[in-house]
């Protein structure tokens, strides 16, 4: 049990909202079945949903810094209800506007990781930082779960599951937004945000081209801000799979329904879950982060890849997973983790909001390159999957190597 009850409530927000997300995502494919090409209209309205985060992400680190953590997720949670309430009717048009609405609130992650970090103790914050993500595994299960369930128990027939399972994603979203406003304050150094400055972020935000050098302001040698946001962006791009599967294992040869896929990400999930939380107990606070990121993108790249040969074979679909949750999966904790440590009571949320932002242009960029390869063929995405993690291994690499030259002694003359 965590020291600060704060603690709790904040991973419960994550985990609900996660369910929220993971649930619908099987039926995703049930709003775009009807247009052609559908795997490329998904993939647009991940782009979409991922893209808005741009603007939206810096803009609430910004307000959070200023106003507070507990507005923001308040806000956050409403959005994503009022998001969810549009998806009633099955039809293409809502799809796309939730995308847009949900993504405008999404931004909450910066948030959220700048409230474990608030009320984390040095000693404990890659453990409450790993355990975030072992949450969002564990909402992965419970989402698919929660969703077959409902479907199984209630037999609902097969054109009428979408509109059950977002009836279920709009229960949870109400419940999230009844925690939200139950949880305290965990930033008290609070001086607002004038009008001025908010106009001022939201410009500076809807310009991409002005976060990294934003970042760049933020950075100095000693904080390394840039180095741990590249691999991030890098990882991100690799991790684009994730919003890529359900149109991959429902539209091509696999040809898994709402329930089988419900399964699948039930076992991605539990195992998920235990293997952070075992990892990020106990190992991640003792070991080198950055060597132990360079091993685990490195075996990634062959993992990653084999995605796309697994043809029609559910058992060799399980087996790449399996191999996945024991490498890939445990990348995002450890920069997340690096960077929490680099930020201050004074800029954490801008950070990991500016972070979140630098992220969304990767996810968009991403989605809209494996959209375009999907047309191709299905499979073809996971080649650029590999080639982004391939360069995570790259990026760190390099910063193994800077750092045991600053360390080298070097001889006088």
């Amino acid at each position: 049990m965590p020291k600060d009850f704060r603690l709790v409530l904040i991973y419960a927000i994550i985990l609900l909202d996660v369910i929220v997300g993971a649930a619908i995502g099987p039926i995703m494919p049930e709003f775009v079945r009807g247009l052609r090409q559908p795997q490329l209209w998904l993939s647009l309205g991940t782009a979409l949903f991922l893209g808005v985060q741009l603007f939206s992400a810096p803009v609430l680190g910004k307000l959070s810094d200023g106003y507070g953590r507990r507005p923001i997720l308040i806000v956050s949670a409403v959005g994503t209800l009022l998001a969810n309430c549009l998806l009633l009717p099955v039809r293409a048009g809502l799809y796309f506007t939730n995308r847009v609405s949900d993504g405008l609130t999404n931004g909450m992650y910066a948030t959220v990781r700048s409230a474990i970090t608030d009320i984390s103790a040095k000693e404990d914050l890659f453990k409450n930082l790993g355990i975030e993500g072992a949450i969002i595994s564990l909402g992965f299960v419970l989402g698919p779960m929660a969703a077959g369930v409902l479907l199984t128990v209630l037999a609902v027939p097969v054109g009428q599951q979408a509109t059950y399972v977002v009836g279920l994603a709009v229960a949870l979203a109400a419940v999230n937004v009844g925690l939200s406003f139950w949880l305290r304050e965990t930033h008290p150094q609070r001086n607002g945000v004038r009008g001025a400055e908010l106009r001022a972020e939201l410009s500076r935000s809807l310009n991409v081209f002005t976060i990294w050098t934003r970042l760049q302001a933020r950075d100095t040698p000693a904080r390394g801000l840039r180095a741990i946001v590249l691999m991030q962006v890098a990882l991100t791009m690799s991790t684009g799979y994730y919003f890529y599967f359900v149109p991959f294992a429902s539209l091509g040869p696999l040809r898994m329904d709402a329930r089988a896929l419900s399964y699948f990400f039930m076992y991605f999930g539990a195992l998920s879950i235990a293997i952070n939380y075992v990892f990020y107990t106990y190992f991640a606070d003792r070991i080198n982060q950055r060597k132990a990121i360079f091993w685990l993108a490195l075996v990634s790249v062959p993992v990653l890849a084999s995605y796309g040969l697994v043809g029609q074979s559910r058992w060799a679909l399980y087996v790449i997973i399996t191999l996945d949750c024991f490498t890939l999966s445990l990348i995002q904790g450890l920069l997340e983790g690096l960077l929490a440590q680099r930020t201050t009571d004074e800029d954490r949320g801008e950070i990991f909001g500016l972070n979140q932002a630098v992220q969304g242009l990767a996810s968009f960029a991403t989605i809209v390159v494996c959209g375009g390869l999907s047309v191709v063929r299905l499979e073809l995405p996971f080649a650029w999957f590999g080639a982004c993690i391939a360069a995570v291994a790259w990026q760190a690499w390099r910063g193994l190597r800077q750092s045991e030259q600053v360390l080298t002694p070097q001889p006088h003359p």
